[in-house]
């Protein structure tokens, strides 16, 4: 499970640099790719700069959502405001697939109609800048997604990683169109809009799994049933319900213990298997509801299972 906000000094920091760094990223490479493109004319170059300016939308969003989704809680959103992070990541999946599908036109238009070239060498220059820059964005937000466990930045960091490839393949188209291989451009420019459809699912699923507040890994749910378990004064535990909310994972549970136990002496375990389990998961939002042994449940864990 990636790191929660407890883990590092301050990731609300981290998360406003990674999204001011991601929007920079994106007007540069605008910049500098609409300039090789009027200059070249390239159709492949044309994908990657639609791309580009899909990505400057999507940070921009990003940008919003994530300073949307660091607001502390508050008595109309008392889990907080992390969904919004999800709900970033949906919105850049729905950019991608209307990116692809303009460059597919794009491309099927020039394959069956081709177009020589104006220039190929400030094309080349630009893609060997974006190829830098788009590199040196993906490793720091790799660096804050381990830290934070941020959905909207891993979303932003997929679609990037799938940049890189684009401008590596547009790099390419250019080179072979140079050589006369006219074909190379729009078929290069197919194949960068298949793989950015490809990369939407990794992003659709993190982002409906948390929308949709489905369960955490089972992973995670045996890991929490073992530590609850493992307190010598708890006897049993059932409902065990989870989901993920941004980077808060939310936990509930009942914890069965001896009947004849004062009150006192249960929230007393209790606040401490809920410290136990904060130890795993920093930041967690943990309800935990005490049970007398015996009380009938449907689903149900028990130390002797």
């Amino acid at each position: 499970m990636a790191n929660s906000p407890g883990d590092v000094k301050d990731p609300a920091r981290l998360l406003r640099l990674a999204t001011l760094a991601s929007v920079a990223t994106a007007c540069l490479l605008i910049s500098v790719k609409l300039f090789a493109y009027l200059q070249s004319g390239a159709v492949s170059l044309l994908a990657s700069l639609m791309d580009s300016l899909m990505d400057a939308a999507a940070s921009l969003i990003n940008l919003i959502a994530v300073r949307y989704a660091l607001a502390p809680a508050d008595k109309n959103h008392r889990f907080g405001h992390g969904k919004a992070e999800s709900l970033a990541a949906l919105i850049q999946a729905v950019f991608i697939l209307a990116t692809s599908a303009f460059l597919i036109h794009e491309a099927l238009h020039r394959l069956l109609s081709p177009v020589p070239m104006l220039a190929v060498k400030p094309g080349v220059i630009v893609m060997l800048m974006s190829l830098v820059i788009t590199a040196c964005l993906i490793v720091f937000q790799g660096y804050v997604v381990r830290q934070t466990g941020s959905t909207a930045i891993h979303a932003d960091s997929v679609h990037y990683r799938a940049d890189l490839l684009s401008n590596a393949a547009t790099l390419l188209a250019l080179l072979l169109a140079g050589q006369g291989i006219l074909q190379a451009d729009p078929i290069f420019a197919l194949l960068i809009a298949g793989y950015l459809l490809v990369s939407t699912r990794e992003i659709l699923r993190q982002a409906l799994n948390e929308l949709l507040d489905r369960e955490l890994p089972k992973m995670d749910q045996e890991r929490i049933t073992g530590i609850a378990l493992a307190h010598p004064e708890v006897r049993g535990m059932h409902d065990l319900r989870t989901r993920q909310s941004g980077r808060t994972s939310i936990i509930q549970l009942h914890l069965e213990m001896d009947k004849n136990i004062s009150l006192v002496a249960a929230h007393h375990i209790a606040e401490e298997v809920e410290t136990a389990i904060l130890d795993h998961y920093p930041g967690a939002d943990i309800v935990i509801h005490q049970d007398p042994e015996g009380v009938p449940e449907v689903q149900r864990w028990h130390t002797d299972d």
